[in-house]
């Protein structure tokens, strides 16, 4: 656990609090970047360790080093084959890697924790694949209080980021639908058994689960994982100074859009993943008549697969804040029609650049959408209500300035990273001086799973 710490130097003496964030997600690295800057500006230290492929030339991130030796390496073959295996043979299992389906383990067994530099608090944003779950809580000393900071439910589920509503995560998983599997002992169940055998040797005193949204702070308070840990929710922030306001006839200049066209944006990391619903958005469009059809302007990763029948432009994965900041500005909404969502930071990131927003009334986009205010919330699922709340917006130019200066006024002063951090802080204090509680009684183990058929398959599926 010290092995890095020579390489922090004398500056973490005299900081307040010396805070060890943890990030293996290059979707959330951005805003674990902008965090740790707002630590440092609050005169605190931060230091992130990320994954072997993230934050290069970043001064503050130390990188994971796998191993090279022979032995390294073999070892970690023979880990990621095990992991592979264990998904593979179910229906939809490369659906679920698609939509969002992370194994427990890591192919690197212990070998980042031996390289985590000593701290007061460790904040954990993602651990898939760089940090065994098991292992972690096994290696992390006892007195260093860890901070969970739940960007989705992976943590508490048997591997998958969303539900999409089964519920299965508080009964311990199984038979998993995005899976495809009638299972009861599959890979989702033995990864939410690993879980608890894990989770149950931890002290409640030493883990504290964040979440940026009521929405997901109530299910992981569900989730039988997580009920002996306090949750805490601090909703993200956004670097109000990045995501502002921009003259939009620039916007749309530089971009290449129609000057007098009406603007309807879609920004997702995964366009046609089926949980963020854009073909409801699409068919929305499509019932606006003939030139009446706003532009939809999409953003993000996968492309759609077929022709699109609206008017349309793809503009590919925007990975630069400051470009993104600018097609938010092009727009005069944006649509997000997911079927979950436990936070959305896209959503944030359209108010701070003064654009309403339409949305499906689900998890955290309801707590951030002031419906009327800073936009319009429709019932999920509902393509009608979806069409007619895009068309009060965009034939009420008056309305749609009113609501764009209700979004950045509601952003500076309770979505900024500034606003963010100091919660995070005020956390981090609280922890550190409270008094531990006593150790609880473990919570009981469920049995070892045995070699059971995987009746989704037909095949006999050792444990994995």
């Amino acid at each position: 656990m010290a092995g890095l710490r020579g390489r922090m130097g004398m500056a973490l003496r005299t900081t307040t609090v010396k805070i060890l964030q943890i990030c293996t997600n290059d979707r959330i690295l951005q805003s674990a970047h902008r965090l740790r800057r707002e630590f440092a500006r609050l005169g605190h230290e931060a230091v992130m360790f990320l994954g072997e492929r993230l934050g290069e030339g970043d001064p503050a991130a130390l990188l994971f080093r796998p191993r090279q030796d022979p032995v390294g390496r073999v070892r970690r073959y023979v880990r990621a084959r095990r992991i592979e295996r264990g998904l593979a043979g179910y229906p939809r299992s490369q659906q679920a890697r698609r939509s969002g389906f992370s194994d427990d383990r890591s192919p690197h067994g212990s070998d980042a924790l031996a390289q985590l530099p000593d701290a007061d608090v460790i904040s954990v944003d993602a651990m898939h694949r760089l940090l065994d779950f098991q292992a972690f809580f096994r290696t992390v000393p006892k007195r260093t209080p860890v901070v969970r900071v739940l960007h989705d439910m992976s943590f508490f589920t048997g591997g998958c980021h969303l539900d999409a509503g089964c519920g299965r995560f508080a009964e311990g998983c199984g038979a998993c639908p995005q899976l495809g599997s009638a299972d009861l002992r599959d890979i989702s169940r033995r990864s939410w058994l690993r879980k608890s055998a894990a989770l149950a040797e931890v002290d409640p005193g030493r883990l504290f689960i964040v979440a940026p949204s009521r929405w997901l702070a109530e299910a992981a308070k569900r989730s039988p994982l997580l009920r002996r840990f306090s949750v805490t929710v601090i909703p993200h922030g956004v670097d109000t100074e990045i995501f502002r306001p921009l003259d939009r006839r620039l916007a749309r200049d530089v971009l290449g859009v129609d000057q007098q066209a009406r603007v309807v944006l879609f920004v997702a990391e995964g366009i046609q993943r089926p949980v963020k619903r854009f073909a409801h958005l699409v068919e929305a469009l499509e019932g606006f008549p003939g030139t009446a059809a706003p532009l939809l302007l999409t953003a993000g990763s996968g492309a759609p697969e077929a022709p699109v029948p609206v008017p349309h432009k793809h503009l590919g994965p925007i990975r630069d804040e400051r470009m993104l900041a600018l097609v938010y500005s092009a727009a005069d909404l944006l649509v997000v029609s997911s079927q979950q969502e436990s936070f959305s930071l896209v959503t944030l990131e359209s108010l701070a650049c003064g654009v309403p927003v339409v949305a499906a009334a689900v998890g955290g986009v309801r707590e951030i959408v002031s419906d009327g205010t800073t936009g319009l919330l429709v019932p999920p699922n509902d393509v009608g209500a979806l069409r007619d709340a895009i068309d009060q917006i965009v034939r009420d130019p008056e309305r749609r300035e009113q609501m764009a200066r209700e979004c950045r006024r509601t952003v500076l002063e309770t979505y900024s990273i500034r606003v963010m951090a100091e919660r995070y802080v005020a956390l981090y204090d609280r922890i550190r001086t409270s008094p531990r509680p006593a150790a609880a009684q473990p919570s009981p183990r469920a049995p070892r799973e045995p070699q059971t058929a995987n009746t989704a398959t037909g095949s006999a599926e050792r444990p994995a």
